[in-house]
């Protein structure tokens, strides 16, 4: 027998989360695939270790942004946005500060 999974309902303030994440990942990707130039420091060269967190930032803006909830719990809490969205402001402050 096959069973039916049901998704659960979104609140408006869990729409207002995703679309918030989703938009904020949105234009960081943009940059690291056309000009990732723009995250280059002081020196001219790119620090590989804030670029690592600020691309798994990036990575969670799209994964709770699309509404994909992952099972595991490491997952849920890597992806979530209180560990994406200070990640994906990593980012901004290289793009526009550095």
């Amino acid at each position: 027998m096959t069973t039916a999974v049901a998704t659960p309902k979104k609140n408006g303030m869990q729409i207002t989360v995703m679309i918030i994440s989703f938009l904020l990942a949105l234009p960081l990707s943009g940059v690291l695939l056309v000009n990732p130039a723009l995250m280059l420091d002081s020196n001219g060269h790119y620090n590989h270790s804030v670029l690592m967190l600020v691309m798994i930032g990036i990575s969670g803006g799209f994964i709770y942004g699309v509404g994909f909830i992952p099972r595991f719990w490491l997952w849920k809490w890597l992806f979530s946005p209180f560990i994406a969205w200070p990640l994906m402001l990593i980012g901004y402050y290289l793009w526009f500060f550095n």
